[in-house]
């Protein structure tokens, strides 16, 4: 997919257009793109619509994962794997 410039993100952020689109359309164009054009919260739900799970926003720091989970090449993650995609220094672990 051709990548968007800092400039097309932008005009199309701005424009709007994406406001129009399904959550498939949303998630089929944002995820391949490096940079965001459109509300993050509409794409992040959107995510989490298509993939059927909520999706933590940590995650989206590694879209291949994401990608290849939407494409059907691996399965959702585990919530220790969510957890563990996390640097450990940055995990906080509250005992009861």
């Amino acid at each position: 997919m051709k990548q968007f410039t800092q400039k097309q993100a932008i005009a199309l952020a701005k424009g709007g257009e994406w406001k129009d689109w399904t959550e498939e359309e949303i998630v089929r164009f944002q995820l391949y793109q490096r940079r965001l054009c459109m509300d993050f919260s509409i794409f992040h739900a959107a995510t989490e619509k298509i993939l059927g799970r909520p999706v933590f926003t940590h995650e989206f720091a590694d879209s291949k994962r994401l990608i290849d989970e939407y494409e059907g090449k691996r399965s959702a993650p585990t919530f220790e794997e969510i957890i563990n995609f996390l640097p450990e220094e940055k995990r906080i672990v509250i005992g009861i």
